[in-house]
């Protein structure tokens, strides 16, 4: 299970980036690195070639402010990101700039301290642009200005890694794992469908090519035009089909309830199979054969990388390269699984999951969407899990003391978060807005089910300058002053918010716990299920604070910053609307409206409507009651995890209605103060 942040702390995992299949090619020996060193993608439609024009007369580097130039680059699908005007003198230099992967082209933009005639040429279109607005053809102008204005919906925040320093041999696997990343890609663009859309963009539209690019299909992602059915980068907005069911179940709103009701809906709603029509009758389909040749260029790639990782300090990552290969060729996951889960932040320096994993991307939050997670460790981890591994037993049996009958304390042995520094997201993790901030992986089998599984914190995002800054004026207009004076900038409080998330998924009713003879998929949908483990596991993070603080592992100031931070983390979830399409549960956003408003119930948080926000000028705003927070959240602990251990559906329903569809949380205010400033979008650069 993920915690992800998309709307400057979250993001349901919207559709994300497309690309085309690309002709399979062998993996190139070690002494010839694989794949392209700046772009994992291949073009989704014709684009202006930069990288290859002779540059028109140089133009002053002072045209176009930075924030217009990220913009602007962004409206012109070009690969380019101004990081920082580091000197403040207005102009852009060669050293501010960086080459942003998966995009159709990856031309250099500096060399030997000078820029290049590509810059000079996307810098000529970038001031152009802004000058001179598009002329959009009148049949298409209405589309074409909303897409515009769903890009612009999205502040673009650079993930940048420089590996020019590291060994030859590092920079090898590098090059190996950008090519994965390409691979990926490919295969998730097949899995969500959005392949067979990637024609349709207009050839001359490069706004439209761009959304296509960032969501992984032509809906638009921001919450201000998600649900505008007009808002695509196809003329005529036509519906993308997923392709893990057939086409011809997708035209009922309600398949995935009557796939639910079957007699085989344990076989076809499996997470590692697609569902296909044969003879009239529903076949589970394993993806190793639904998707065999795009798994057998990752499988062959996966094994040429273990031969190139030469590193005798890399043991453990080489066994799981070998092991995910095979698992790519047989649907058989398990040996992935074992492999990974025995690589720790003391037997190697990188992170890396390639798999099948999470579900929220497809509409019945069943199967499992093929991504790639890259990162380096980070070391400050392992502080933390010194702090934490001694009391995860207490924890555990602390929620069960909780809860009571008819659940009972289990012998947990869970892996505590590592730290990881994100290099780059593919596939499925590559979230059109935001990212995962924390993981639990495995979802299913022995390894999560004996506690064996391993839990991640993304330590690198969102603490950029730009990030930082528009989360505190967005927190500054629907809180007072004195209910942010516990906000922290320190990234320790968000770490260990997301500590205590991911380690609750791993405590209480969790992975393939049963009741009743059901899991809770079974009891509740795919959909509310979803829902209800993340609101247990972000439940378990307000409550396990004031817990921690209580067992002198946390002091109260750290308690009191990540309480802070989880309740300011629910407002941008909340602004981002409640339901997918108007039928699909978003599930950080329904659990955050559950938490505020459980919270206002209690008493704990309140809306003064005479009160003026830190910002000095909304008024009514937010006010944090401090010293009902520890008993309301407690309350809420105990509801959640109980719901959830008698699989209970009727009472998950009843309290999803009221907070999430009732009056008590103030939606709307929230959401239009929130989305005065646009969501986070992440892109990556590598040099290498």
């Amino acid at each position: 299970m993920q915690r992800s942040l998309s709307f400057d702390r979250l993001g349901f995992v919207a559709p994300l980036l497309v690309l085309l299949a690309c002709s399979p090619a062998e993996p190139a020996p070690k002494s010839v690195p694989p794949g392209p060193s700046a772009s994992a993608s291949a073009p989704v439609a014709s684009a202006k070639p930069s990288a290859s024009v002779e540059a028109p007369k140089a133009l002053s580097h002072d045209k176009v402010a930075r924030d217009a130039f990220n913009r602007l680059a962004v409206r012109l699908n070009l690969p380019i990101f101004w990081v920082a005007d580091a000197n403040h003198d207005g102009f852009v230099d060669p050293g501010e700039v960086k080459t942003l992967l998966f995009y159709p082209t990856a031309p250099g933009w500096a060399k030997d301290g000078k820029f290049t005639p590509a810059f000079e040429d996307a810098y000529a279109r970038i001031v152009e642009l802004q000058e001179n607005p598009p002329k959009d053809p009148p049949d298409d102008a209405a589309r074409r200005a909303l897409v515009r204005a769903d890009l612009d919906q999205g502040a673009t925040a650079i993930v940048a890694s420089d590996f020019t320093k590291w060994s030859a041999d590092d920079k090898v696997f590098v090059a190996h794992v950008l090519e994965l990343a390409r691979r990926v890609e490919t295969l998730f663009a097949k899995q969500n469908g959005s392949d067979l859309l990637a024609s349709k963009v207009p050839a001359d539209d490069l706004a439209s090519q761009s959304l296509f690019r960032r969501d992984f299909g032509p809906k638009c992602a921001t919450p201000r035009y998600e649900n505008n059915p007009a808002c695509s980068a196809i003329p005529g907005a036509p519906k993308p089909l997923v392709d893990v069911y057939p086409a011809s179940l997708q035209g009922d709103d309600k398949f995935c309830d009557a796939l639910g009701k079957r007699g085989d809906a344990a076989q076809l709603l499996a997470p590692f199979v697609a569902v296909r029509e044969q003879g009239g009758q529903l076949q589970a389909v394993p993806f190793s054969e639904a998707y065999r040749p795009q798994m057998d260029l990752i499988a062959r790639e996966l094994e040429v990388t273990a031969v190139d990782l030469v590193d005798p300090r890399e043991g453990a990552l080489r066994e799981y390269l070998r092991a995910a290969a095979a698992s790519f060729r047989t649907n058989d996951w398990l040996p992935a699984d074992e492999a990974w889960a025995k690589m720790t932040a003391e037997n190697s320096r990188w992170y890396l999951r390639i798999g099948p994993d999470e579900t929220y991307w497809e509409p019945c939050a069943q199967k499992a969407g093929f991504h790639l997670t890259f990162a380096t460790i980070n070391r400050e981890s392992l502080t933390w899990q010194d702090k934490l591994k001694p009391h995860q037993q207490a924890m555990e049996d602390a929620l069960a003391k909780l809860i009571g009958a008819p659940y009972k304390s289990r012998d947990v042995t869970f892996h505590l978060p590592d730290f990881i520094d994100i290099v780059l997201n593919a596939g499925d993790d590559r979230d059109a807005l935001g990212a995962t901030i924390g993981q639990s992986l495995p979802n299913w089998g022995p390894v999560a089910n004996e506690g064996r599984g391993r839990t991640v914190a993304m330590s690198n995002l969102y603490h950029d300058a730009d990030s930082k800054k528009q989360l505190r004026t967005k927190a500054e207009s629907v809180f007072t002053a004195e209910s942010l004076a516990s906000m922290s900038d320190d990234p320790n409080a968000e770490m260990l918010d997301t500590i205590l998330h991911e380690a609750t998924h791993n405590l209480g009713p969790s992975h393939e716990y049963k009741y009743a003879g059901k899991k809770d998929t079974e009891a509740f949908g795919g959909e509310l299920a979803s829902m209800f483990e993340e609101l247990k596991a972000q439940s378990g993070s307000l409550w396990f604070a004031g817990w921690a603080e209580k067992k002198g592992v946390i002091d109260a100031t750290l308690a009191k910053q990540t309480i802070t931070g989880s309740i300011v983390w629910c407002m941008g979830h909340i602004a981002a609307g409640m339901w997918q399409d108007g039928k699909h549960r978003k599930p950080y956003s329904q659990l955050s409206a559950i938490q505020i408003g459980f919270l206002l119930d209690e008493g704990a948080l309140r809306w003064d409507p005479k009160a003026t926000a830190a910002n000095g000028k909304d008024a009514g705003a937010f006010v944090i009651v401090w010293d009902k927070i520890p008993k309301a959240t407690e309350k809420l602990m105990k509801l959640v995890a109980t719901i959830k251990a008698k699989n209970d559906d009727k009472a998950a329903r009843a309290l999803a209605a009221k907070y999430v569809e009732g009056k008590v949380v103030p939606q709307a205010i929230i959401a239009e103060r929130w989305l005065r400033l646009p969501s986070t979008s992440f892109v990556y650069a590598v040099d290498h």
